[in-house]
């Protein structure tokens, strides 16, 4: 089921220097349990597609279904069907945490005991049922982003829309997160859509990603995938004595893309690293180079995110974006 679809979603301000195309045109569709992360560089239409999907925003142009409701005919529908949690997050500083919660359950038209119920749940669901009588305003900021997913799924949403949800947050209070929203995936079968800086992070939680560059999408799949299509693994070698024989040797290898020496290091790239790895040494044993020691680097979705980046900057270049 496709909890999430975009066709020609646009948007576009005017300004006085003429119009500014924000977002031009993406086509993408969100499987239901997906985890998905939306990628771009700063001013690349994450945020203005983000607040289009969440009906913050109307869209100029294209079409949009959120958990089957039409994003432009049934917001108010769509708003029922999602939780959103931005960047600056919801929680009231001076409130009680279940207060909080509560009051949220109530403008989603529970009752009072539903919305009672609904916070102890989702309190419990993200291990803060310790923090419900604290002011937020006291709160470590992992345990307030978790406070400000609570407000988001109190309403049991289909779709979650995370902004930068671990923005600022130091690397234990990341992976706490992390581990939350794997579970809405895993347990509660919740579609979690991420906007996020941190590259480590979407490589980490998402099931694919969707990169958008100067108001269009230009590449997605998983990141498994996009690694494995963009950039090559590197086996680094260190061996006794010159590398440079070594390197002839390795060269000629089937699946070795390049080799390079550097001081007594090796470095060869190649596909599939760890399938590759036991032909490379043993054609050095067979050559009677000795080797000392053997590192396998992994290409990173940083890598992807530059490359796929780069590339898309020479197209319309002259086009202003927001």
């Amino acid at each position: 089921m496709t909890m999430i679809q975009a066709r020609g979603l646009a948007k576009t301000f005017t300004t006085k220097q003429g119009p500014v195309h924000a977002v031009a045109g993406v086509d993408f569709d969100v499987a239901a349990g997906e985890i998905v992360g939306f990628l771009g560089p700063n001013g690349a239409g994450k945020t203005t597609t983000m607040r289009m999907l969440t009906t913050l925003l109307k869209p100029s142009d294209g079409t949009a279904h959120i958990a089957g409701c039409d994003l432009l005919r049934e917001a108010r529908k769509v708003r029922t069907n999602i939780g959103y949690v931005s960047q600056a997050g919801g929680a009231k500083p001076t409130s009680a945490v279940r207060d909080d919660i509560t009051l949220q359950g109530r403008l989603y038209g529970m009752g009072k005991s539903e919305a009672r119920a609904r916070t102890n749940a989702v309190l419990e669901q993200l291990e803060i049922a310790d923090l419900a009588d604290r002011k937020a305003i006291t709160l470590s900021g992992g345990q307030r982003r978790r406070v400000d997913m609570a407000l988001g799924l109190v309403h049991r949403p289909q779709v979650l829309f995370l902004d930068e949800p671990t923005a600022n947050l130091d690397p234990h209070s990341r992976g706490v997160v992390w581990n939350h929203i794997r579970r809405l995936r895993d347990e509660h079968g919740t579609t979690v859509f991420i906007s996020t800086h941190y590259l480590d992070e979407a490589d980490s939680l998402c099931d694919r990603v969707l990169i958008i560059d100067r108001g269009r999408i230009i590449a997605e799949d998983s990141p498994e995938r996009l690694k494995a299509s963009i950039a090559h693994d590197t086996i680094q070698i260190d061996v006794t004595g010159t590398p440079d024989g070594a390197a002839q040797v390795l060269s000629h290898c089937p699946g070795v893309h390049e080799v390079t020496a550097d001081a007594l290091t090796l470095s060869v790239k190649c596909r599939q690293a760890d399938q590759m790895l036991t032909t490379l040494l043993r054609e050095l044993d067979t050559a009677q180079i000795p080797v000392e020691t053997v590192r396998v680097l992994k290409p990173t979705l940083d890598d992807v995110f530059m490359t796929i980046t780069d590339r898309s900057r020479p197209r319309d270049a002259d086009r202003a974006h927001v």
